[in-house]
């Protein structure tokens, strides 16, 4: 086998699985149905003609009938008249009439024969169509079933294709949502450390440090400040309720 050969051939085994793999039983068995209904049609068409071909054969036969019964009298008549030739003439046509009518029985008779063979297996096919018709619903019944149950079981289990990509939008929602987390996680974290400038406020970072030092030296000597007065004896003044403590200088 050369190389176009075993090219073909590999066509079409991939041709057949792809077929195996996409065939609906319900489109194949609509389709078979059909096609035997096309084959049923045949039948009873081929039946039709061979009625057809016999009624004519049996016009003919009635025709030749008459015939003879008319040539036989014709020969009467001319012997009545003393004219054998005529006689003779008349039943000479009358022998080859018989002989049409003889091979015109055969004819009709085969022809019926052929009627009921072809009657015979119109009914049989007409029942193995009827039979296949009902078997047919009844497996396209379980099959849509059998279908419905699968779906319905792989959308429970989350093993049919559209749970598949439900599934992987999930997935991704949620590594998105972790990553987004993990990056603001660090925003803060360089944040305070002062890796990042916050240019929302006025001031570079040394300067945010510059005023938390001052402010923390101010805390430190007000403290001093009222440590001593309360050391040397002053008495601190009574705030009013709600009143906020003087600031100092």
């Amino acid at each position: 086998m050369g190389l176009m050969g075993r090219t073909t051939n590999l066509i079409k085994a991939w041709w057949s699985r792809l077929l195996n793999r996409a065939e609906n039983p319900n489109v194949t068995l609509d389709y078979s149905y059909e096609r035997q209904l096309e084959q049923l049609q045949k039948v009873k068409r081929g039946v039709a003609d061979v009625v057809t071909a016999k009624k004519r054969l049996e016009l003919q036969t009635s025709k030749l009938e008459a015939d003879l019964v008319k040539l036989e009298g014709q020969a009467r008549q001319a012997l009545a008249a003393g004219r054998e030739d005529l006689a003779r003439q008349a039943l000479e046509r009358k022998a080859v009439a018989q002989q049409q009518l003889q091979g015109l029985d055969q004819q009709i008779q085969g022809l019926t024969d052929q009627q009921e063979k072809l009657v015979a297996s119109e009914r049989q096919l007409s029942a193995r169509v009827e039979a296949f018709r009902s078997q047919k619903e009844v497996i396209k019944a379980q099959y849509s079933a059998a279908e419905a149950q699968v779906r319905i079981g792989e959308a429970a289990t989350g093993i049919g294709s559209e749970m598949e990509n439900t599934g992987a939008a999930i997935e991704r929602a949620r590594q998105r949502t972790e990553e987004m987390q993990a990056r603001a996680g660090a925003i803060d974290e360089l944040v305070a450390a002062g890796s990042l400038e916050d240019y929302t406020s006025g001031g570079t970072q040394l300067d945010r440090e510059l005023a938390q030092i001052s402010s923390s030296n101010q805390v430190e000597a007000d403290l001093a400040r009222l440590k001593g007065e309360l050391g040397s004896g002053e008495k601190a003044p009574e705030l009013a309720e709600g009143e906020p403590p003087p600031s100092s200088a």
